[in-house]
């Protein structure tokens, strides 16, 4: 069984649920940023989250880049960070959805995948 780790804005906590519950169908071990959620201070979630991320046995993160007040694809500065870190410890980095425009060189560059909605292509 893969580990995942899933990201994303706390606005769309609800797609996130529903990204996990089908990840577990597919036989996944999903962590969430389990503090953040909670609503534990931005210091204590962000580095618990952070080792989630870093953790050797967890080899793949997902951004869940839901469209966030009318911005598609949206990925957030907490997001990005958590991004870098993947980068950083050579994870694997998917996208939910596609690209987000202001980050466009460094997730290209990074080598970040876009599933386009279609989360069949993690498998």
């Amino acid at each position: 069984m893969k580990n995942i780790v899933l990201c994303g804005s706390m606005k769309v906590v609800d797609k996130i649920y529903e990204v996990r519950k089908i990840l577990e169908n597919k036989g996944y071990n999903v962590l969430l940023p389990r503090e953040c959620i909670e609503g534990k201070p931005k210091a204590i979630a962000s580095k618990a989250h952070f080792n989630r991320i870093i953790d050797p046995k967890n080899e793949i993160i997902l951004i869940v880049n839901s469209t966030k007040n009318g911005i598609e694809n949206y990925i957030g500065p907490n997001s990005f960070a958590e991004i870098a870190f993947a980068f950083f410890y050579s994870k694997k980095i998917y996208l939910l959805n596609d690209i987000y425009k202001p980050y466009e060189d460094e997730l290209i560059g990074w080598n970040a995948i876009p599933l386009k909605g279609d989360i069949n292509k993690l498998d």
